[in-house]
């Protein structure tokens, strides 16, 4: 399998963003997203697809853009649709399904289509949830830092208390995660990119 370098994914990050403001937002994010994949790949002595989950977690929210209006402005209200922007996104650039979906398949703890058709989500049906453990790992580094203005860091309990109103399956699946993949050293970021933990 092909995967973009870290210079060609910053080059179509900057293909799609609409605003130097949008692409500092979700560049950095996805690059903190990725140094947390990492660190926590390697303290937990996970044999993965390092390329593999570098490239994902640097794309995975490539979609975002596609929420910008004419002004820039982001479309709050169908952010949930950030996910299947950017895999297709992806495909039309020629990407193969297996980091298409690290786009899809990273929101929340996984979006089932179960959870589409009570919570009524403007999502095509079907299963967004992390099936590989590359996946799974992305979707939690994710966890740990938010896009909101300021943009911030979260620590696991942050997370396990914001995913409670989605109900106690996430939390519970958040656990799981936490179980198996650790906790990430957020202070070393903290310092680096100066944004808040909460």
């Amino acid at each position: 399998m092909i995967l973009p370098t870290v210079d060609e994914v910053r080059a179509l990050h900057e293909k799609y963003a609409p605003t130097r403001e949008a692409l500092d937002l979700v560049y950095t994010h996805c690059e903190i997203v990725c140094h947390i994949a990492e660190q926590l790949m390697a303290r937990a002595g996970l044999r993965l697809d390092a390329s593999l989950v570098r490239a994902g977690a640097l794309l995975h929210d490539i979609g975002v853009y596609r929420l910008h209006g004419p002004t820039g402005r982001l479309d709050e209200a169908n952010y949930i649709r950030h996910g299947v922007l950017g895999h297709e996104v992806l495909r039309q650039e020629g990407f193969p399904e297996s980091l298409c979906r690290f786009c899809s398949h990273h929101t929340g703890v996984g979006i089932t289509r179960d959870d589409i058709r009570v919570r009524k989500l403007d999502l095509p049906p079907a299963d967004y949830t992390a099936d590989t453990t590359e996946e799974q790992l992305v979707m939690y580094a994710d966890k740990f830092h938010s896009k909101t203005s300021p943009p911030k860091f979260l620590t696991a309990d942050s997370y396990a208390i914001y995913v409670r109103r989605f109900g106690g399956d996430k939390v519970d699946a958040f656990q799981l995660l936490r179980v198996r993949f650790g906790e990430p050293d957020l202070m070393s970021l903290q310092a680096r990119y100066g944004h808040p933990l909460s």
